[in-house]
């Protein structure tokens, strides 16, 4: 058996009905050529010689006595696959949206925590003719680079797949779960070892808290020049900062790597802060939309992980800082820079507590203390009366840079989907694959309704950066960037549903929200649409006068079809998510 750590059991303790505690993601497959085989069949032969190789396949939670303390993961011996990798077919006609739309229905879901904690979904019925994989694990066996390396188990580089050595025969036994007094002693054992631990680093703890009231003057007066001029502890109340329903609504969009790392470099910026502008600017016409735009800046919740490099432990590494988004500055640039002015000093404050950042700590009595709370606190609706620490989640993890396969078939894209909270009722989480910079938006679909608006509103704001770097000289010192490729251009499938709604000019639309919402710019995986980007950045450009020439570019521009994954990683070879 193995213990769960205090934090790894915390997303076990605060998952209610209406907040699964389960993160996935969507890939679209390209089946080989001439393919006339059952793909969910081979699918699942291919996943009973895989499962082997990573322990989130194979482990289930065994519960301690009156739920005391944390649970423990034991070896399942009895994997049921007809049960964990499941077949799914899309009603006529099939598109993209609807599998997004599906995507969010099944996420919505809790798990079976009498089972190994994870699903697969093999679904088929895409007018395009491909396939897709959606998966989802509990949060409590990994994080985000956790993710990645269960990925390494389960796909491989070339389309002919690798020899994997079989698991070694064990001998079966005959306890479905183990006995109470094993339970309860393991339990004393561990939370002994737990306040030891604890006890040992407080030495260090006290150091870091003492850091605080006296802290290093050189290390102080950098986080100083670099701190944004405003700081407010509490961030403004939206419209997204809300009890949430067990209701999902989810959405991808693609946006090139090479095109994100040169808007980097162009402005002395980490790839983040250009991830997290993006995110920033598409939120402010999103909410400006419906004249509910704080006058104070939003602020994003963002993940920092603490994992060591070469660490491939499948459990929770990470804490989260908060960065403001500062959407109260109108100028793209200028937003920008104090995006990176306070992820630089919230980064730097973290590392400073990073070695006394406890991952594991004692939780005698929590679990039912916990759980308790966290369906009081979702359920009273004493969330929409405090203020909210953070408007949105942002996630960045850094995927493969080249192209993978999953049973011989090829995956086109890696849209993450993550975990919407109360109080949080949208989650932002970007991976990088094979040249591409894959955004999956997941959100309560009470509180964002129109998600795919945010995710249009994205993809012209990226726009707008890249023609803002052909505006802004580049910042002294930086390395020369290279020629702006062509952007992977967010396809469509559903575009002829749109001829009537392209007509009516943008002003129109603004004008009446209701009317915008009843016809949704349609997203999916294949063929890029004729007129959605332009309408998008048409938007942006009418809310912002100053951008008449972004404007002008936008309505000129003629649309680009989607690069197949082959080309896309052409475009950028080998590129490295930063």
């Amino acid at each position: 058996m193995k213990h769960l750590s205090g934090l790894d059991a915390t997303f076990l303790h605060l998952e209610t009905p209406e907040m699964p505690m389960h993160v996935g993601s969507l890939n679209v497959l390209d089946l080989p050529k001439g393919y006339a085989g059952d793909f969910y069949e081979d699918a699942k032969k291919f996943m009973a010689s895989r499962i082997h190789l990573a322990d989130v396949f194979t482990r289930k939670l065994a519960l301690m006595p009156f739920d005391m303390t944390n649970p423990v993961w034991v070896e399942d011996n009895d994997i049921d696959l007809d049960y964990h990798v499941r077949h799914i077919t899309l009603p006529k006609p099939g598109t993209n949206r609807q599998l997004q739309q599906y995507v969010a229905r099944l996420h919505s879901s809790l798990i079976d925590r009498s089972r190994p904690m994870w699903e697969f979904y093999i679904i088929d019925g895409l007018k395009s003719g491909q396939v897709a994989l959606y998966t989802k694990v509990h949060h409590a066996g990994i994080d985000g680079q956790a993710g990645v390396e269960v990925g390494k188990a389960i796909f491989d580089l070339e389309p002919t797949g690798r020899v994997v050595k079989p698991p070694r025969s064990r001998p079966r036994g005959n306890n479905y779960q183990l006995g109470m007094a094993e339970l309860a002693t393991a339990a004393l054992r561990n939370t002994a070892q737990q306040y030891v631990k604890l006890f040992k680093m407080a030495p260090a703890i006290a150091r870091a808290i003492s850091g605080i009231a006296r802290p290093d003057e050189k290390a102080a007066e950098k986080d100083a020049a670099a701190a944004p001029k405003k700081f407010n502890l509490f961030a403004p109340r939206t419209s997204l900062n809300v009890s949430i329903t067990n209701q999902r609504t989810f959405a991808g969009r693609t946006i090139s790597l090479a095109e994100t790392k040169y808007i980097a470099k162009h402005f002395g910026v980490s790839l983040n802060d250009v991830v997290l502008a993006t995110v920033s600017g598409a939120l402010r016409h999103y909410l400006a939309d419906n004249n509910e735009l704080p006058a104070k800046p939003l602020v994003a919740g963002v993940p920092v992980s603490l994992r060591e490099a070469g660490d491939d432990t499948a459990n929770n590494q990470a804490s989260m800082i908060l960065v403001s988004l500062a959407s109260d500055i109108t100028d793209p640039v200028q937003r920008l820079k104090a995006i990176n002015a306070s992820s630089t000093s919230s980064k730097s404050t973290m590392n400073r507590f990073k070695a006394v950042i406890l991952d594991d700590f004692p939780t005698f009595a929590a679990p039912w203390l916990v759980s308790g709370i966290a369906s009081m606190v979702g359920r009273s609706g004493i969330v929409n009366l405090l203020p909210p620490a953070a408007n949105v989640a942002i996630s960045n993890v850094a995927g493969a840079p080249f192209p993978m396969y999953f049973a011989g078939a090829l995956v086109t894209c890696y849209y993450p989907v993550s975990i919407a909270s109360h109080g949080t009722a949208l989650n932002v989480t970007v991976q990088s694959y094979n040249g591409r910079m894959d955004y999956g938006l997941i959100a309560c679909r009470r509180a964002v309704p129109d998600i795919t608006e945010i995710g249009d509103y994205m993809l012209a704001e990226h726009k707008l950066l890249m023609e803002l770097t052909q505006k802004h000289p580049a910042v002294a010192g930086a390395a020369p960037a290279p020629v702006p490729p062509k952007t992977v251009a967010e396809p469509s499938d559903e575009a002829e549903a749109e001829t009537e709604t392209e007509a009516k000019p943008a002003a129109a639309a603004r004008k009446n929200p209701a009317a915008r919402k009843k016809a949704p710019v349609k997203v999916a995986a294949k063929k890029a649409p004729a007129k959605a980007p332009v309408k998008a950045a048409a938007k942006v450009a009418a809310k912002a006068p100053a951008k008449t020439a972004a404007r002008k570019a936008a309505s000129k521009a003629p649309a680009r079809k989607a690069a197949p994954a082959k080309r896309s990683s052409s475009a950028s070879p080998r590129a490295a998510a930063a």
